[in-house]
């Protein structure tokens, strides 16, 4: 059943009359009429009754109207729980993240969190999911928040989901400290070009981004290695054996670990960080404060 029209039948009950329901829903008559004849083909039974010139309720249509003040209590209710819901700061939010990103955002969110004062923090529940481009739209129906990778020539992501920008990324040319070109300040495409490169997988924006740099160069590059998992480059990176492209933020090298990161001197490639969400979701405290924090992290480490 229509609940406006359970609406209109009780108002009916309560005020007497067709014309008081519709100057108190500043409608006009025949616009009641109509949703009371719409209410009663639904129930299959007579619902009001002429009485002189008076429309009235016949018992069928008291019961009616006494259940639908029952159903208005409830939505009242359960809109109450919603909005209570949607300003509680302290509702649980769920949150996924591609691995480079989640390895350099979860660890300082979480405490970040945990040392905030004011307001109870939300508890934040992680997980890691590295999937294709096109894929990371989907997980927005298994977690408030989706931390989400793309390319900038990339199709932009759909319509249905709620897009927040994090950074943008630029990916850097990966070599072992010990290669001849390590001790430059930074490479150009033609040094680099014909080298052993590892790229990822189709659909996946390291493959991609490594074809920005074969575009540029104008011929295909020498592909040794399909790795999607930018660590698992990185070490093959630190044996020597082959170059990559990697993220320069999120995969920082740390001392000992064998890598350089060179920018592109005649080449801008990266990827840009999104946050991804259904639109609903960002109706509540608790999202928007995580996904605030969440913008402070990334910002202060790309900083």
């Amino acid at each position: 059943m229509d609940l406006h029209q359970l609406f209109i039948l009780r108002e009916l009950g309560e005020r007497g009359s067709v014309a008081a329901v519709a100057r108190a829903l500043f409608v006009s008559s025949s616009a009641v009429s109509q949703q009371l004849s719409a209410l009663q083909r639904t129930t299959g039974v007579a619902l009001t009754e002429r009485r002189g010139r008076t429309l009235v309720l016949t018992p069928a249509g008291t019961a009616l109207a006494a259940a639908a003040a029952t159903v208005s209590t409830a939505m009242a209710a359960a809109e109450e729980a919603v909005a209570r819901f949607h300003d509680e700061p302290a509702t649980p939010v769920s949150l996924s993240a591609f691995h480079s990103a989640g390895l350099a955002w979860f660890g300082p969110l979480i405490s970040r969190l945990s040392l905030s004062t004011g307001s109870a923090a939300p508890p934040i529940h992680c997980g890691d999911e590295d999937v294709a481009r096109q894929d990371f739209p989907a997980l927005v129906a298994d977690y408030d928040l989706v931390i989400a990778h793309r390319l900038p020539h990339d199709p932009p992501w759909p319509d249905r989901v709620t897009v927040t920008p994090l950074i943008y990324e630029p990916f850097d040319v990966a070599l072992a400290a010990g290669h001849p070109l390590a001790g430059q300040s930074s490479v150009s495409v033609a040094e680099i070009a014909d080298e052993p490169w590892i790229t990822g997988h189709a659909g996946f924006p390291l493959a991609e981004a490594v074809n920005v740099v074969a575009a540029s160069a104008g011929r295909p590059l020498w592909i040794e290695h399909r790795i999607n998992e930018f660590f698992v480059a990185a070490s093959v990176v630190a044996s020597g054996t082959a170059v990559a492209l990697l993220p320069r933020t999120t995969m920082a090298p740390v001392p000992g670990s064998g890598l350089v990161l060179l920018p592109f001197r005649d080449l801008q490639v990266g990827r840009q960080i999104d946050v991804l969400s259904r639109p609903e979701t960002l109706l509540r405290a608790s999202v928007r404060r995580v996904l605030d924090e969440l913008r402070a992290v990334a910002g202060g480490r790309a900083a």
